[in-house]
């Protein structure tokens, strides 16, 4: 039995504390409940018909909103497959060798298949020395998951777990029940808000709940109204938070745009090809997490073109489209379905595009 530290029961209480703002958010969404369904549509409302509307949509955004905040807390984040991970031999390597080249030896064996074109600020491989793997491309190390993350976004105390990946789209469908729950609530309440001011209810309990009931919903509305544009945003730039406040840095250098494919596949990205799931909290999002798409990466001169394709021409291989590294087959379809690679290059970026697998070179980043 593993002994039981002053470390180990300092961890278990900030597992304890971190779960402090989903447990407020729960009890508040259990008042809310109970203010509206009881106290507002049973007790106060005395039309019928009114009553019987408000308590079905207010039901049916109640289950949305619950549904996709119970997606997004309890589906764990992805962590990057095996293939990034370096071997035992590896590992040994880079323990045992000085810093300098036989580090970068090895990590050009390990990287040399890998889908990766993103690099530090410094034009190093992007390397945690924490997990010891090769992070793919917008995976990022969470200090308080303590893991490398898929796509991440942001780790978020009020699901208590990091946004990234494999919930991107359930914490935006979060944000969107949330929001509409809120703004049904303030507007279905506001007339007998009015009326609270102006003592036209009865002097009972059920006035009170009515008043902080508005106030609640109208506060949380302008929060989230904000957040949630904020995100649409990013979706339509294909952008994490993340990457929206330190743009990615490829082999020519910094693009803020790099993963940006326009707007409809980039919604496509998150979303899913089937429509009929985009507004459901099921995952539908496109690709594994490992790899990405890009059109405005310039080809890496110090690398040799990639073998032309059949929608390449051996003319020009200066401007072959082609990246170096395979993409995974879900993600590469989003540059093939509507047009070639090369037409998809030519209409985003009238100029060179492509990626290559850059020179590499070690940096430790956790």
């Amino acid at each position: 039995m593993a002994p039981s530290g002053p470390g180990s029961v300092r961890r278990r209480c900030r597992r304890v504390l971190y779960w402090i703002p989903v447990v407020f958010i729960s009890l508040l969404l259990g008042w809310s409940y109970y203010a509206y369904a009881i106290q507002l549509c049973i007790v106060s409302m005395e039309n019928i018909g009114e009553q019987v509307v408000c308590l079905i949509a207010y039901h049916l955004l109640f289950a949305m909103f619950v549904w996709s905040y119970w997606k997004t807390i309890f589906t764990l984040p992805m962590n990057p497959s095996k293939e990034f991970h370096l071997s035992y031999a590896e590992k040994e390597l880079l323990e045992r060798e000085p810093r300098g080249e036989a580090h970068q030896e090895v990590l050009r064996r390990a990287a040399k298949d890998l889908p990766i074109y993103t690099r530090t600020m410094s034009g190093a491989i992007r390397y945690c020395d924490r997990c010891q793997l090769i992070k793919p491309d917008r995976c990022h190390h969470c200090s308080v998951c303590d893991k490398c993350i898929l796509k991440m976004d942001h780790h978020c105390p009020w699901v208590n777990n990091c946004v990234g990946f494999s919930n991107y789209k359930f914490f935006l469908l979060f944000l969107a029940y949330s929001l509409l729950y809120c703004l049904f609530i303030a507007a279905t309440d506001l007339q007998y808000f009015i009326k609270f001011w102006t003592n036209g209810l009865p002097d009972t309990q059920a006035k009170f709940h009515i008043m902080f009931l508005f106030f609640a919903a109208a506060m949380f509305s302008v929060s989230l109204s904000s957040l949630f544009g904020y995100h649409c945003w990013l979706v339509s730039k294909n952008k994490s938070t993340l990457e929206a406040f330190r743009s990615p840095v490829f082999r020519h250098g910094t693009d803020k745009n790099g993963f940006s494919l326009g707007f409809s596949k980039n919604m496509r990205q998150v979303f899913g090809d089937e429509k009929k799931y985009w507004l459901l909290p099921v995952f539908s999002s496109l690709g594994d997490g490992c790899s990405f798409p890009t059109c405005l990466v310039n080809q890496d001169p110090e690398q040799p073109s990639t073998p032309a394709g059949p929608n390449s021409t051996s003319k020009n291989p200066e401007n072959h489209p082609f990246p170096a590294k395979p993409l995974r087959e879900s993600q590469s379809h989003l540059l093939t379905d509507s047009q070639s690679w090369t037409e998809s290059s030519t209409n985003l970026g009238k100029g060179k595009a492509g990626m290559s697998n850059p020179a590499l070179t070690m940096e430790n980043e956790t």
